[in-house]
């Protein structure tokens, strides 16, 4: 058994963006198992990862497997078990729960919250990912790491109170990426209704912070659901 790999706070945390296997209706072999997702899911989420299951809408992917836990091997083996049974991973994000460096004064109970959240939020089966970073261009004064600190963090306070306009609707988890992907942060997003992520990213986008430093990557949209449903809407008959 390989040794654990686990932060020194907060949980790893992988979102795997899937799509079924392509293949001739008489190729079964290629087929997806269904029932050895579902195993693969029970089996890391009986071991403590949190594992959030989405029915993707779009062509970028059919399904979304968000995983949290401290063990990136285990996450790793999450992977391995779910492309064993046939799904190919199109598209993945791997990052850190974190709490800011400007967050650092809010209380501690928020803080465990970041580091630790229980996830999918009740009630909440609208569903958003989207990666970011802060620009470093030198137009316009557009290089977020050349502010000093301060400014930054009165830059990010106004971000976040732009965000908690929306508490109730949505629950936004951010998660840090730098030197671990292509982006700095992920962003996922769950709401009530999917007119409030539209809402919410749009409203957001009008904050300083995001107008003059914000790069975004691709959105992926979709429905959370229990593995079953979530297979079961997009792999009928499977």
């Amino acid at each position: 058994m390989t040794d654990p790999l686990a932060p020194s706070v907060g949980w790893g945390v992988l979102h795997l963006f899937c799509k079924l296997p392509e293949a001739p209706a008489s190729a079964t072999s290629a087929r997806c198992d269904t029932e050895a997702v579902v195993q693969a899911t029970k089996d890391a989420q009986a071991d403590g990862v949190q594992v959030v299951t989405v029915a993707i809408l779009g062509h970028k992917a059919d399904l979304c497997v968000m995983a949290l836990g401290p063990d990136l091997w285990r996450l790793r083996r999450l992977q391995a078990d779910l492309q064993a049974a046939g799904l190919v991973v199109v598209h993945s994000y791997v990052s850190l729960t974190e709490v800011s460096e400007y967050a650092a004064g809010v209380p501690d109970e928020m803080k465990q919250k970041r580091l630790y959240p229980q996830l999918p939020p009740e009630g909440m089966t609208a569903f958003c990912f989207y990666p970011m970073s802060k620009r470093r261009s030198d137009v316009e004064g557009a290089n977020w790491f050349a502010l000093p600190f301060e400014e930054r963090k009165e830059l990010m306070y106004g971000h976040g109170a732009a965000g908690r306009k929306f508490a109730g609707r949505i629950v936004q988890v951010i998660t840090g990426s730098t030197g671990i992907d292509d982006w700095e942060w992920g962003v996922t997003l769950f709401g009530v209704h999917p007119d409030d992520l539209k809402e919410c990213v749009y409203t957001m986008r009008f904050d300083e912070g995001s107008a003059r430093f914000a790069e975004f990557g691709p959105f992926l949209t979709g429905m959370v659901a229990p593995v079953e449903d979530v297979l079961a809407q997009i792999a009928p008959g499977a």
